[in-house]
């Protein structure tokens, strides 16, 4: 299946750019995609997930724009067309 990712702040610093098209296995997870995202770019790596493969703390990711938190977490399904988006902590006053 084919996805969009995108990325935010210093996330897209570590891609290189805004948005990038992967191709997964049917029946990929939220999860699924962090991990490979974090095996494939190393200036990702361990900023994701934490140790027990869950999302880090403060991060957004979106599914087609609505909070996986708020769905399955990292056991959210994805399906051919998904947009995934990362956006690191943000802070400001």
């Amino acid at each position: 299946m084919a996805l969009e990712l995108r990325f935010f702040a210093n996330f897209r610093e570590a891609v290189g750019q805004k948005s990038i098209e992967r191709e997964f296995e049917a029946g990929s997870s939220v999860g699924d995609v962090l991990a490979a995202l974090e095996s494939e770019f190393a200036d990702l790596a361990g900023d994701v997930l934490d140790e027990s493969g869950g999302i880090k703390p403060q991060l957004s990711v979106l599914k087609n724009g609505r909070e996986v938190v708020h769905i399955e977490g990292t056991d959210t399904d994805l399906a051919d067309g998904d947009t995934l988006s990362v956006f690191p902590p943000v802070a400001g006053g």
